[in-house]
């Protein structure tokens, strides 16, 4: 009996830490399982609920960039044209970032044929947009970036500490194991669909969540730095052409717009006085004013940069245009900096001049967004996403199938664990997983005071003989 329940006390500790941990980021997985699967379609959602803004007659020779952009002001007097979106196909509207004298920022639409403007909207306030948002930061900014984060990485854990619990004990069997048997009744039934999806959509989950992290915070900030540090990354010595570079990083610029790999690349500045140093590529008068988006067009065309890519115009007198393509296929990613005075290309940085690291962040982004491969992409990314809807459903019901009426019912543990396999685990945690581990290090804290101050008012009699 002593090494039977020795035995069992792994399987009760792992089994504790599962039942909490569920609990409490169950609700916030399943806000992540549904925003993700909204996101994944987002082309076919947006097409559907939008098409009068962004389906047009077939275009072969739009109008300049300069009068789709006029025609968006227009409508918002006052406003400043920050981003372009060229379109992917002939049949696709131009997408103009404005911000207004006063409001949120909004995206017009314009037919590239006619330079019409079809109408606007907040992105926040679009089915895809919401989703989106929540999806990084459940709408909280930093903070829910940081819940986010916290809830992802324990998500993970979740899934490992679920295949430790489905591994069968004893006799093999395939019904309850590999699919669940329908004649369940009452908790065993929810048991065996939790098990049963959890083991099949587990190994997808886990990629899901890992490919999702290098947008969090702070797990994608020490992955950037490190694989930046150790040369697999961003290349530091890259190639702005001996421009003048400045604080400002390319995300300061564009917003999340950028790919990953360059989110905190440094941005070049534009040199007002390049002009008189024989740089100019494209004829302007002396007088040091800034190129248009025509002749920035002009020479994204020059360099070979085609549609659809998305220019952002220069923030301030000292900020570059900054044009990049993102395709469904990593592969052919690039990003140009213009000098918004001389025309001179000082950034030009293509998918091959990043770091191993970086390319395998790429393509993970991609998979995870359902581009990579068209619809069967999009199929397989759901898969996991259904998963986590079923998982956090089933699990909280067999909680409140199993708990004690007026109890909480929380499994109990036979022994504590260990102090150094404990210190261990966080120790683990914390380099793979920081806000888990550290999460994980508070809570084993207070779940031990507690106990302690539990002890304490039960035995009264110990502690007087102990005075």
């Amino acid at each position: 009996m002593p090494n039977s329940f020795s035995a069992l006390a792994p399987h009760r500790t792992v089994w504790r830490w599962h039942f909490y941990a569920g609990l409490v980021v169950a609700p916030l997985l399943f806000i992540l399982a549904v925003t993700g699967a909204i996101y994944l379609f987002n082309d076919e959602i947006n097409d559907a609920l939008h098409r009068d803004l962004r389906i047009v007659a077939p275009v072969s020779d739009p109008v300049p960039l300069s009068k789709m952009a006029e025609a968006a002001v227009a409508v918002y007097p006052g406003g400043k044209v920050t981003r372009i979106d060229t379109p992917r196909a002939p049949d696709r509207s131009v997408e103009v970032f404005v911000t207004p004298a006063a409001g949120d920022p909004v995206r017009v639409f314009v037919d590239p044929g006619t330079g019409r403007v079809l109408g606007s909207y907040v992105y926040a306030r679009t089915l895809v947009g919401f989703a989106d948002i929540a999806h990084g930061s459940l709408m909280l900014g930093r903070i829910g970036d940081n819940i986010v984060e916290l809830a992802a990485c324990w998500g993970f854990i979740l899934v490992a500490t679920g295949l430790y619990l489905w591994w069968p004990r004893g006799r093999f069997r395939l019904g309850g194991v590999l699919y669940p048997r329908w004649d369940r009744q009452g908790r065993p039934f929810w048991k065996e669909w939790h098990a049963v999806v959890g083991m099949w959509s587990a190994f997808l989950i886990m990629f899901l969540i890992v490919t999702g992290l290098p947008w969090a915070a702070l797990w994608g900030d020490l992955l950037r730095r490190g694989t930046d540090l150790a040369g697999i990354g961003y290349p530091a010595s890259h190639r702005l052409h001996g421009s003048i570079t400045s604080t400002t990083t390319v995300k300061d610029a564009v917003g999340n717009a950028a790919p990953w790999t360059l989110e905190q690349a440094p941005i070049p500045d534009s040199d007002p006085h390049a002009g008189h140093h024989g740089h100019v590529t494209v004829t302007r008068p002396s007088d040091k004013r800034a190129l248009d988006i025509d002749d920035v067009a002009a020479i994204l065309t020059r360099e070979g940069l085609r549609p659809p890519y998305r220019l952002t115009l220069p923030r301030d007198a000292n900020g570059v245009f900054t044009a990049f393509t993102y395709p469904d296929q990593p592969e052919t990613q690039r990003t140009l900096h213009v000098d918004q005075y001389s025309g001179r290309v000082v950034g030009d940085i293509h998918f091959a001049d990043y770091g191993w690291a970086a390319k395998a962040v790429e393509l993970g982004v991609q998979i995870h967004m359902g581009n990579y491969f068209g619809r069967l992409n999009q199929i397989v990314m759901l898969i996991p996403c259904i998963g986590i809807i079923i998982l956090t459903v089933t699990g909280p019901i067999m909680w409140w199938r199993r708990r004690p009426k007026g109890e909480f019912g929380a499994p109990q543990p036979l022994s504590p664990p260990r102090l150094r396999m404990s210190a261990m685990i966080v120790v683990g945690l914390c380099v793979i997983f920081p806000l888990a581990g550290a999460s994980l290090a508070i809570v084993m804290i207070a779940d031990r005071v507690w106990e302690r101050s539990l002890a304490y008012r039960l035995r009264p009699e110990q502690r007087a003989i102990g005075e």
